[in-house]
């Protein structure tokens, strides 16, 4: 499970690069709830998206040229310099070097060697998320890579991930690997690695991509209000036995995010 109790290598906060902050927080308010506090002073617009007055990810405008709106998640680093050079050694790529952000932190942004596009954050005055896991809020991770091979041995190398895997449910050869920081327990576990083909990579406009996983309390009511809202839903909502209800979605804009529901746990 995602916690705000950050270690190396857990995601402790994401963002979304929208070409229209204004809209894309109307939407995410409608289908998970939040309020959205602009920054004063912030030149693009970016502000917290809140969940129950805790801060659950930001929005600010998408400024690069020729990107797609995204979902960045970050990772805790102690340094993010070390980490860095951690990327360059294991065959990713440095897209924002090291800096500053105003002081909330010291963050940086990388792709690894298949593509997909990733964040990491030393915290300042700001922490990360201040709620995970609750309705409204980051509960999982997802990467969808051509290679989970190679992008597991690459995150492994730089974060130090424990993995477990496992086959896919409904049978066949797609093995589903689960990612937990360096030296936590099983409890601990924040995403999962998932080998797709190609036309299945088309969900992230062609492209390896981390997608992040919010609760909610009623995933084909939350799906339903995604259409209702200008968004698509792009697989499901289905059942995922033992995990819960899910959603593959797409805000107005294009950015992928998945709906989830928790199933019930028994009785002991």
């Amino acid at each position: 499970m995602i916690t705000t109790d950050f270690v190396p290598g857990s995601p402790c906060w994401l963002d979304l690069g929208a070409p229209d902050v204004s809209a894309a927080a109307d939407f995410y308010g409608a289908v998970l709830g939040w309020e959205f506090e602009p920054l004063e002073g912030s030149a693009d617009g970016f502000g917290l998206a809140r969940s129950d007055g805790r801060a659950a990810a930001g929005i600010g405008l998408l400024t690069e040229q020729g990107a797609r709106s995204a979902w960045m998640v970050y990772f805790f680093t102690p340094d993010v310099h070390e980490t860095a050079a951690s990327v360059l050694r294991a065959g990713g790529t440095v897209r924002v070097e090291p800096r500053d952000a105003d002081g909330w932190a010291s963050v940086a942004q990388f792709s690894d060697p298949q593509g997909g596009q990733f964040a990491v954050w030393t915290p300042g005055r700001a922490r990360g998320l201040e709620v995970a896991d609750d309705p409204g809020a980051l509960c999982w991770t997802e990467l969808y890579t051509s290679d989970a091979s190679a992008a597991l041995a690459f995150y492994q190398a730089v974060f130090g991930w424990q993995r477990e895997d496992m086959p896919m449910p409904g049978g066949g050869d797609a093995t589903y690997s689960i990612v937990t920081p360096a030296g936590q327990p099983s409890e601990r576990m924040h995403g999962g690695v998932l080998q797709v083909p190609p036309e299945q990579l088309a969900l992230s406009r062609g492209a390896a991509a981390w997608h992040p996983v919010f609760t909610v309390s009623d995933c084909d009511a939350a799906a339903a209000t995604v259409r209702t809202r200008g968004g698509e839903v792009l697989v499901g909502p289905s059942d995922a036995p033992g995990i819960g209800r899910m959603a593959v979605c797409a805000d107005g804009a294009g950015a992928d995010f998945v709906l989830m529901t928790p199933a019930a746990v028994p009785a002991s």
